[in-house]
């Protein structure tokens, strides 16, 4: 019996390695793509589901106020106040938070900025030119955020 020795592997050309390497690195792109998309799915059937509960508790949480309405309005009825006065004071009174709401929404709204920090921060890195604003120092991995004027009202 003769004794064949195992054939030594031949070298490949630097072409054929980086075609191979080219090779792994697209399977291993496309691999980590449908990854991620399963991943996608799966959280998006879950926020989905999350959504429409949260949708149900929402119209569920709508009618008890519309019963605790009815209640209150009877109760008032049962206080001895006219049946159309009752209902009137808690129609008024849904009114009234409703204003309430309407104002500190405004409130808030004009309390915005408009972005203009942002803006003038891009359009330094656009002009490549150093913004005496932005702070002396370079920003650094550990300072994010550091560069930033404080946020003041009506700026």
């Amino acid at each position: 019996m003769t004794h064949i020795p195992p054939a030594e592997p031949q070298e490949e050309s630097l072409g054929a390695l980086v075609a191979a390497a080219s090779d792994h690195i697209s399977t291993l792109v496309r691999a980590e793509i449908e990854l991620a998309k399963a991943e996608f799915r799966f959280d998006a059937k879950r926020v989905g589901t999350a959504a429409g509960l949260f949708g149900a508790a929402a119209f569920m949480a709508h009618l008890c106020l519309i019963l605790a309405s009815f209640a209150i309005a009877y109760g008032l009825v049962a206080a001895g106040m006219w049946t159309w006065a009752a209902f009137l004071v808690v129609t008024v009174f849904y009114l009234i938070v409703a204003g309430l709401l309407v104002f500190i929404g405004i409130r808030r709204l004009k309390g915005l900025t408009g972005m203009k920090r942002t803006l003038r921060s891009l359009k330094t890195i656009k002009s490549g030119e150093h913004d005496p604003a932005l702070g002396a120092a370079p920003v650094t991995a550990g300072q994010t955020g550091g560069h930033r004027d404080p946020v003041r009202p009506g700026q």
